[in-house]
């Protein structure tokens, strides 16, 4: 990675999850970034993705701008534009609610995130898959 890749790739990290109280299962040694997390490898990145997600749909957001307005606070984003994005690239409505059973429905919505934060997707299909399999059996 150079420094010229996004830096949710540079740091393993493609949804930009900041640091918090949470000590991330495969997160780096070493956190060179003072306010996001780096993890060993895209796969952990993306796994804790997933958690984060799936602990939205459990507190009760169930749509794509519920989701979104919790994961890109206006404070800091254009989140309107960042809904509209995540919704287009899945082919629903912004407050219809998602399918939070299907392992393909996470999938799909982990990488609209991912190339909303980082401009790119660069992530196999298996490599996302796997994450969100693990995830979800913690």
């Amino acid at each position: 990675m150079t420094l010229s890749e996004p830096r949710g790739l540079r740091n393993n990290n493609p949804g930009n999850i900041r640091h918090g109280k949470s000590r991330w299962k495969g997160m780096a040694a070493a956190q060179p970034d003072k306010a996001f997390v780096r993890f060993k490898t895209p796969f952990w990145g993306i796994r804790a993705m997933t958690l984060l997600l799936l602990n939205y749909h459990r507190m009760g957001r169930n749509s794509v701008r519920q989701v979104i307005e919790r994961w890109a606070p206006p404070v800091e984003n254009d989140t309107g534009a960042y809904v509209s994005s995540v919704a287009q690239s899945l082919g629903v409505a912004p407050d219809a609610p998602l399918d939070w059973a299907s392992d393909i429905v996470i999938a799909n919505l982990v990488r609209a995130i991912i190339r909303h934060e980082n401009g790119v997707q660069p992530y196999n299909l298996d490599l996302i898959h796997s994450a969100v399999r693990d995830a979800r059996i913690g």
